[in-house]
This record gives structure tokens, C-alpha cells and sequence, in this order.
């Protein structure tokens, strides 16, 4: 096999053309084929291979909204889900920074598994070990996905909601020097690959589309990272909203609620470290079975859908895009187009994390829990969650008082884990996630230069 280079920029996981032709060829070519060939480090972007953005813009049969609800597709990405961005960004800054060394390092990856797959995909491609802490109680193919990329598997008692614990247990094991946490909920290259990389994806999504603009961009938080897409686009359209959407059956950013909940991937009983609390619009709350059922519809219902007036091949392909995370950030985005009262030139840009490849048990897991689901259950399912979503269950956070509640629960949440009151008074200010963004300009040419004197 040809050498292949250390691994993409910042700039070139936003802009795959800006990579060497060559390169760029042989990524694609093998993307398909041999998913672990070290070169798919040069497939983490957005884009298919003409450059444009893995997007499904949704018929407005299944939102029954006039606005444009635009998905980004996170299934396209090597592993399955955009979460390998992150993973990445991680680890190759601690590679330039020397705090992560080949050979001498165990990387560590606290999850509910997508980041998890990510940090087990990327740690085979560069030639780590990783273990990835994560609940026991997720579903099957996440668990199998990781040990067939060759991570361990430490789990800590619960599901979703309970990632507190994968926190306290990475915090134990990091007390061994060899071990070095790829931390999604509070390492900065994980806000810097999305603000760069999906906030300026988004923005071309929408390029050709409505008014070309973005009105609202929706994203639950897991580890917040997504949302700093947002931070992106509120500097290409000042006049965009941001809503953070969590289960409204852990309603911890809305007022503090703390339950259980089967939405794989958010609500995390916790404002995240890395969360620019400054620019959250909104506050959003989904109910956790509207998604499992979501996605249900969307996978087995393409006959109903197109009952519905939507198209059947658009019905047919929607079977795979979406897992359920993905139905709640358009079940979100369908909510903040109605409150907003969003017209036909509008767009509510929003993420599907991964595709149903992941989800399987979950459905099994609804046939067992549900008395029937039959096609008229499907029917009602889809009137209801989608066409009939509405715009409740949404809190204003605009207001600088409002904003003291989530800064108050981040401090809540990560004094204990050792972070000093300075530190959190410091991200009150937009300057500091403004320079921590700003940094990707200095690890890109340390990439660069690193790559040169591999080749």
C-alpha cells in the first residue's frame, strides 16, 4: 500500500477537495471496500465524492410544515456516524501536542456509544489501544460494532442517562499514567471539529434551497459537541436560533429533571463542559417514545408514507438515513419551525448522528413493549408524532437569566471533577470559545508539518 499521510486538517475534514487528488482517490476508493485501511481518515467529512453534503431535505407530507427541514447525514461517515470527527480531532491533537504517544498510551473513550464506535475505529486506524466506558444497558449493535473495531469494553451500571458514571469510572482509570481520555464532554477539539467542520457544512447544505439561509438550527446535546455548528452559523446568519433539545423524560436543562430515557446518544443529566451555553436560543423538550416510534414509522412505514403524499423513492430511502436521535432532532426541528412560524422560504437545518444500522434491537425491544403495530398503529403513529408535533415543551433561554441556570448546573456538574470556578466564569464570555475555535488555524499547520516529515 502507498504511505499514507498522518491524517486530514481541520480545514481539509471541511473541505475534502483541498486534499492531495491522489489521496482523495484512493480514500474514496477503498471507503466501501476496506473500512479499516488507515487512508479512510481522509473520508471524515461531510461531503460524497462530487464535494456536496450528504443532505435529505424532508417532503413536507411527513412535517407538515411550509419551512425546509434540512438533514445532514451522519451515517456516510467512516464507522457510521459523524461522532469519528470528534474522535479524531481528539486524538490527532494530542498526538501534535505529545500528551498522546503510539505505543506508550491506552486511549480511553467515555460514551453511549457512537463516540465510543468513533474512538475504537480511529484507535485501529493510528495503532492505539482503547478501552471504551460506556452503560451497560445500550443497545447490542453499539457494543458489537466497538469490539469488532478491537476496543475493550468497561461498563458502568445503567443506560443513557446515567453517563455520569462512565465520567467517574474514566476519571479512576486516568489516574494510571498510561491511559489518556479522548473526553467528548469536555475536550475543546471536539467544539472546534463541529463548529468548523458541521456549522460551515451546514451552511453550504442550505446553498440553493429556500431563501439560502439558516433559521434555526436544532441539535440535541449528548456531549454538546453538535451544537457548536451553531456558533458557525450565527456568525453567517446572526438571526438564526439555536435549540438544544433533550428527553422529556430528563428534562435537565430545562428545570433540573433527571429520569431514565431509551433516546440513545442525548440527555446526559449534565450541561456539558464544552456546551456554549451563550448561544442556546432554546431549550426543547421530546418525548422519548415519539422517537423509538419515529423511527419505526420511518423504517417500516415507507407504504403509509407514501399514503401520506410523500414520494416512493424518498419514502424508500429514508428507511436507513435516520436512527433515534435523528427522529428527535427532527421531531425538534418540526416544533421550532411551528413556534417560530417559519414560511416556505425558511430553514431548519438539523443532524441525523448515525443510520438505523444501530437500532435493530431497539425496534425488537418496541414490538415487545408495545401490544401491536399493525399498519393502522403505523398510521396513527405517523399522523401523530409527525404531522400533529407541536410547539410545546419549549423554553426561552435568550435572557441573560436564564442563561445563569444552565452556567449554575455546568458548575454543578464539573467542579467536582476538578475544574477550578475560574475556568467556568471565563466561558460567560464569547472570547473564550472564539480562541478556543481560533486554535485550529496553529494545529492545522502542526498537521501539515507533521505529515511533511512522514512522507
Amino acid at each position: 500500500m502507498n504511505k499514507i499521510p498522518f491524517g486530514p486538517t481541520y480545514e481539509e475534514m471541511l473541505h475534502p477537495e483541498t486534499i492531495d487528488p491522489a489521496v482523495r482517490a484512493q480514500a474514496l476508493k477503498v471507503k466501501n471496500d476496506n473500512e479499516l485501511d488507515p487512508i479512510n481518515l481522509f473520508n471524515i467529512n461531510w461531503k460524497d465524492e462530487h464535494n456536496r453534503v450528504h443532505k435529505i431535505v424532508l417532503p413536507p407530507q411527513l412535517t407538515g410544515v411550509e419551512a425546509n427541514i434540512v438533514v445532514l447525514l451522519g451515517k456516510y461517515f467512516p464507522s457510521g456516524s459523524h461522532k469519528v470527527g470528534p474522535a479524531y480531532a481528539t486524538l490527532i491533537e494530542g498526538c501534535i501536542d505529545r500528551t498522546i504517544l503510539p505505543g506508550v498510551h491506552t486511549i480511553l473513550g467515555p460514551s453511549t456509544g457512537n463516540f465510543g464506535i468513533g474512538v475504537s475505529y480511529i484507535c485501529n486506524l493510528m495503532k492505539y489501544d482503547a478501552i471504551v466506558i460506556m452503560p451497560d444497558n445500550m443497545s447490542k449493535e453499539r457494543y458489537d460494532r466497538i469490539r469488532r473495531y478491537g476496543a475493550k469494553l468497561d461498563l458502568t451500571p445503567g443506560t443513557e442517562s446515567d453517563v455520569i458514571l462512565t465520567l467517574q469510572r474514566t476519571y479512576e482509570l486516568k489516574k494510571d499514567p498510561k491511559n489518556r481520555p479522548l473526553a467528548q464532554f469536555e475536550l475543546m477539539p471536539n467544539y472546534r471539529f463541529h463548529r468548523h467542520v458541521t456549522g460551515h457544512s451546514a451552511i453550504e447544505a442550505v446553498q440553493g434551497i429556500g431563501n439560502g439561509r439558516i433559521a434555526c438550527f436544532t441539535s440535541a446535546p449528548g456531549s454538546a459537541g453538535t451544537l457548536a455548528a451553531g456558533d458557525a452559523i450565527k456568525e453567517a446568519f446572526p438571526e438564526a436560533k439555536i435549540a438544544a433539545l433533550e428527553p422529556y423524560e430528563c428534562s435537565t436543562l430545562t428545570d433540573g429533571g433527571r429520569g431514565q430515557h431509551r433516546i440513545e446518544g442525548i440527555g446526559d443529566k449534565m450541561c456539558t463542559l464544552i456546551h456554549n451555553v451563550l448561544t442556546t436560543d432554546f431549550v426543547v423538550q421530546i418525548k422519548d417514545d415519539d422517537c423509538v416510534r419515529g423511527l419505526k414509522v420511518l423504517h417500516d412505514g415507507a407504504a403509509i408514507l407514501v399514503e401520506m403524499g410523500v414520494k416512493p423513492e424518498i419514502a424508500e430511502a429514508m428507511k436507513d438515513l435516520f436512527g433515534v436521535s435523528g427522529v428527535c432532532n427532527i421531531l425538534g426541528a418540526i416544533k421550532m419551525a411551528k413556534h417560530l412560524r417559519l414560511g416556505p422560504g425558511d430553514n431548519v437545518v438539523t443532524i441525523a448522528t448515525d443510520g438505523y444500522d444501530r437500532y435493530d434491537s431497539v425496534l425488537t425491544d418496541l414490538r415487545r413493549r408495545v401490544l401491536e403495530i399493525e399498519p393502522f398503529v403505523l398510521r396513527r403513529w405517523a399522523r401523530d408524532i409527525f404531522l400533529k408535533t407541536e410547539a410545546t415543551d419549549i423554553a426561552d433561554y435568550r435572557s441573560w437569566t436564564m442563561k445563569e441556570k444552565l452556567f449554575a448546573q455546568k458548575e454543578q456538574d464539573w467542579l467536582p471533577f476538578g475544574y477550578s470556578k475560574e475556568y467556568l466564569e471565563a466561558m460567560k464570555k464569547m472570547n473564550f470559545w472564539d480562541d478556543e475555535y481560533a486554535k485550529i488555524r496553529e494545529y492545522d499547520a502542526r498537521i501539515i508539518k507533521e505529515r511533511s516529515s512522514k512522507s
